[in-house]
């Protein structure tokens, strides 16, 4: 989780850094494009038969979804301050909870609830609508942080069915196809150091996103989601030595207030799921 965080961050640098040649929609184009690439070693382990799937029409339309949570999210990164960026896409655990209550049934009490309440007042701490500085984009990332959400709850949804490296695959591959007519308009071949950028945005992006998952499979979620942001210093470090920016005091509450909800809603859904595999085995014995 460590490596798979850090490696984000690099991916958001090296958006920046590409930024200063190439349009955001463009970049998220070429980090689907060798993100794809990246991820084709799965197709050799596994072999072609693991991409059979009936539910080509929901894949369609969860990437159609995650291609404009990208593009917001890119936009945003080259845009906001990096800090900034990447605090307001940790709301997305906020909208997962919602949508778990609207789209899975699941039962969220009082205290989850609760948490996701002040974790959207940390969204208001950061982004400070009415305030002199107020900047529209903010809106735009917290967009992407809600499409992401969506997308995180149809993992959820595929995952009961489909093997997680063919939705990595599967989705990477998509995401090419449904980047490029928004890379089209603002096309522009890239210079040798753009290249460079864009490849290890690809790169970094997948192998963190495998690392992510592997890391989910091995231990609890509540043990892993603060490690997870280590993605936000990473970022602040290279954002003040590569693009003087510094860190504004808004932002460090809203996003330890974020960080802070967020924590606790992995600790409380990490108790309820052992809380429901205890009774599903104490029931088991029962009947026998």
């Amino acid at each position: 989780m460590v490596a798979s965080a850090v490696l984000f961050g690099f991916m958001t640098v090296t958006i920046r850094l590409a930024s200063k040649q190439l349009h955001a929609f463009e970049i998220a184009f070429f980090r689907s494009l060798f993100g794809f690439l990246f991820a084709l070693p799965l197709l050799l382990r596994h072999g072609p038969g693991f991409l059979r799937t009936n539910k080509w029409g929901f894949y369609v339309l969860r990437c159609c979804i995650g291609i404009v949570s990208m593009l917001a999210g890119f936009w945003a990164v080259v845009h906001l301050p990096l800090a900034q960026a990447i605090s307001l896409s940790y709301a997305t655990p906020l909208f997962v909870t919602i949508g778990a209550v609207l789209f899975l049934g699941e039962v969220v009490r009082l205290r989850r609830w609760t948490a996701v309440l002040l974790g959207f007042i940390g969204v208001l701490v950061i982004v400070r609508p009415g305030a002199a500085d107020f900047s529209a984009v903010s809106l735009v990332a917290l967009l992407a942080a809600a499409l992401s959400g969506t997308v995180a709850i149809s993992i959820k949804y595929l995952s009961r069915t489909e093997h997680p490296d063919a939705i990595v695959l599967i989705t990477t591959g998509l995401w090419v196809l449904l980047a490029l007519p928004a890379a089209l308009p603002v096309w522009q071949w890239p210079n040798a150091e753009s290249w460079l950028w864009v490849i290890l945005a690809g790169g970094f992006g997948t192998v963190a996103h495998l690392l992510w998952t592997r890391a989910l499979k091995l231990g609890e979620v509540s043990a892993l989601t603060p490690l997870s942001f280590l993605q936000l210093p990473v970022v602040i470090v290279f954002g003040y030595f590569l693009f003087a920016e510094k860190l504004d005091l808004w932002t460090v509450v809203g996003a330890a207030i974020i960080v802070g909800s967020n924590i606790y809603i992995a600790h409380r859904e990490t108790r309820l799921a052992r809380r429901v595999i205890t009774d599903k085995g104490v029931a088991s014995e029962t009947a026998v």
